[in-house]
C-alpha cells in the first residue's frame, strides 16, 4: 500500500468468497457481511481476506490510495498445481489415476465454477473501472460437488467409484456469486461453460500424469505440428 501511495499507483486486492463463510443468504451479494467462524480452522485464510479488505478500504479512505477488490469465486483450468488440494486436481488427477473421487459428506455441497480466461477478463474489467468497492467475481452456475465428480467420471470414460469422507467443519454449504454488480459496471459474465473448461482442464492434468509416469531421465515425447 505504500508503495502504490509513493507512486500514485493503483493497486488490485484479489480477496475470496471465503469472506462470506458459510453464508446464510444466497446467492452471496457484496453487500453480505458473511457468516465466519473466527476461530474455526479455516478461520486463518477467511479472516486475513477479510482483514486485507479492510486495510485496503482504510488506505483507500485516509491515504487517497487507488485501490479495487475483487471477490474470487471457484476457478480452474490448465496450469493448476495437481497437489494443491482443490477439487478440481483433486477430481481430476483421482479419475486420472484409476482412484475412487472422494467428496465430503455425501457432496451435497453446492459450488460455481468459473474458467481461469473469463476471471482474467472479469480482473482486467473490474481494474479499469472506478468502482472501489469489492466486487464479486465468478460463475454463478451452480452445481453439487457429487454432480461434479459424476462429472469427471463420465469425462474419463472410466467406472470409478465416489468414496465419502467426514465433512469438515465449516465447510460452506453453498457457494454461488451474484454477478449483478459487475455485469452493471463492465458488462462482464462468463462465457466458459463447465463441460468445455472441464474438458480442456482434464486434458491438461493428463499430461501431468503422463509426466508421472515417464521413465526417470527419459525425453518427453515430441510433438509434430500439423
Amino acid at each position: 500500500m505504500k508503495v502504490a501511495k509513493k507512486n500514485n499507483a493503483r493497486i488490485l486486492f484479489a480477496s475470496t468468497s471465503e469472506v462470506y463463510g458459510d453464508p446464510l443468504v444466497h446467492p452471496q451479494v457484496e453487500s453480505y457481511w458473511g457468516n465466519v467462524n473466527p476461530i474455526g480452522p479455516r478461520s486463518c485464510y477467511d479472516e486475513a481476506k477479510r482483514f486485507s479488505e479492510a486495510i485496503t478500504m482504510a488506505y483507500l479512505r485516509t491515504q487517497s490510495v487507488q485501490s479495487r477488490i475483487i471477490r474470487i469465486f471457484n476457478t480452474y483450468g490448465p496450469r493448476m498445481r495437481a497437489e494443491d488440494g482443490r477439487v478440481v486436481p483433486n477430481f481430476c488427477m483421482q479419475a486420472l489415476r484409476g482412484e475412487p473421487l472422494t467428496v465430503y459428506g455425501q457432496g451435497q455441497q453446492t459450488r460455481s465454477f468459473c474458467y481461469v480466461s473469463d476471471l482474467v477478463e472479469g480482473i482486467l474489467r473490474v481494474f479499469q473501472s472506478d468502482y472501489t468497492l469489492p466486487v464479486n467475481l465468478g460463475n454463478p452456475n451452480e452445481i453439487t460437488i457429487r454432480e461434479f465428480a459424476e462429472r469427471t467420471i463420465a469425462l474419463s470414460g472410466k467406472k470409478l467409484a465416489i468414496r465419502e469422507e467426514p465433512l469438515p467443519q465449516d465447510d460452506p454449504k453453498t457457494r454461488r456469486p451474484d454477478i449483478t454488480l459487475v455485469k452493471k459496471l463492465t458488462g462482464w459474465e462468463p462465457k466458459v461453460d463447465l463441460a468445455t473448461g472441464l474438458a480442456a482442464t482434464y486434458a491438461y492434468f493428463q499430461t501431468q500424469v503422463h509426466a508421472e509416469t515417464r521413465p526417470t531421465g527419459s525425453a518427453p515425447e515430441k510433438t509434430v505440428s500439423p
